[in-house]
């Protein structure tokens, strides 16, 4: 493996947890959104990733986003007569976005993202030292 694929699995990671921070971001943005029906209701995302390994080193793998997939959880049902999005009975439907989960989420996505920088930094940092081996 070259000592530069480092950079590529990073790469690969941080592009990942920049992903899975965005989704937290928006389901946090929507979690007291509603809606009419449940269907209207917004339901929380989830990124699913896979590993990827190099085809070159199978011992070495970086990070691939397959998609973002919708929660099947059921929208929260709501007697609010007096909102406007009510239906015929009074009720709306809040998103199934758990708040507390998703903060849990934000703070580990964070800190992964924090430890890939530290690794690119550690590589870098090495690499600089190897090429002034020679002066």
């Amino acid at each position: 493996m070259s000592s530069f694929r480092i950079f590529d699995i990073v790469g690969s990671a941080l592009s990942a947890q920049s992903t899975r921070l965005n989704t937290v971001a928006s389901n946090l943005a929507n979690a007291d959104s509603v809606g009419s029906t449940p269907e209207a209701a917004y339901k929380a995302r989830m990124p699913v990733f896979q590993a990827a390994p190099d085809q070159a080193s199978p011992e070495a793998a970086g990070v691939r986003v397959l998609g973002v997939v919708e929660s099947q959880a059921e929208a929260q049902r709501r007697f609010e007569p007096g909102n406007p999005l009510a239906d015929g009975d009074g009720y709306v439907y809040a998103s199934n976005v758990n708040v507390v989960e998703e903060m849990t989420n934000m703070i580990s996505a964070s800190r992964s993202y924090q430890s890939s920088i530290e690794v690119m930094n550690t590589a870098k940092d090495l690499a600089i030292r190897t090429l002034s081996l020679g002066k």
